[in-house]
């Protein structure tokens, strides 16, 4: 008899780290619920995957559910309609988050402090407070939280980006010891400098700024994470990794880069 698909749900699945992670993991022959606010590129995403993938065990590779992180009734109503043959998540990548601004504190927009803390940390909070339950009573789950080199060290200008990355440093240590007694794992992967919309969003759509981030040097892109994601989702029941930091070849920190 074979093994019955795994499902993951992925946050932010419709740019960057989670858009590739959701190929990736549907290629290995996994379900995927697909969650983000922009419904156009939710569509596009479904209906690529089930070109490629078709059904598996009678049902779509791949299930789009529409919402934002930041609103935790949105987030529980979503996770709530689930149809039953989606509803038991093995695998939650916590990938939905972004930078905005780069100003020091003084200057700061508190709109964007908002932003960064309602989707980087509120929002994680929110979906695995939806999720995390139903894999206590099945007992079993696998929780990734996409985190940042920005988690292990402060960099100029990056106050409060850095202040939400810590903070998901913490909360994956945190539910590591809390989810211990259920055989649940808890993973965090802190990505380096990686060309994603990231430095887009976070200068507010300024192209040329964003480029400047990563020349002079080959960044991480979106499939090294998926990449990751997959590897410690497809490791043995009794191995769990805990953190994994990654950078490009060429930076070795969070600010300290080499350029050519």
């Amino acid at each position: 008899m074979s093994t019955p698909a795994r499902i993951a749900l992925v946050t932010g699945a419709t740019s960057g780290f989670g858009e590739a992670t959701a190929r990736r993991l549907a290629a290995e022959g996994w379900r995927v619920i697909l969650t983000g606010r922009r419904r156009d590129r939710l569509d596009a995403l479904q209906r690529e995957l089930e070109g490629l993938h078709g059904k598996l065990e009678g049902h779509s590779a791949v299930y789009p559910l529409r919402f934002d992180v930041r609103d935790r009734a949105d987030v529980e109503r979503a996770i709530a309609s689930l149809p039953e043959a989606w509803r038991a998540i093995d695998l939650l990548v916590n990938n939905a988050g972004l930078a905005a601004g780069m100003d020091p504190v003084q200057q700061g927009d508190p709109e964007d402090w908002e932003r960064m803390l309602d989707t980087n940390v509120k929002g994680l909070l929110w979906v695995t407070r939806a999720v995390v339950p139903g894999m206590i009573e099945r007992g079993r789950g696998h929780i990734i939280n996409i985190g940042s080199t920005a988690g292990k060290e402060v960099y100029p200008r990056g106050n409060v980006y850095c202040a939400s990355k810590h903070a998901v440093d913490a909360l994956t240590k945190g539910l590591r010891i809390d989810l211990l007694p259920h055989g649940i794992k808890v993973t965090q992967i802190a990505p380096g400098l990686a060309e994603t919309e990231f430095s887009l969003v976070r200068f507010h759509g300024d192209a040329d700024k964003a480029k400047q981030v990563y020349q002079g040097l080959e960044p991480l892109h979106p499939e090294d994470i998926a990449e990751l994601v997959h590897y410690a989702a497809s490791l043995p029941a009794h191995v769990c990794i805990n953190d994994l930091v990654v950078t490009c070849v060429a930076q070795a920190n969070s600010y300290l880069v080499e350029r050519t």
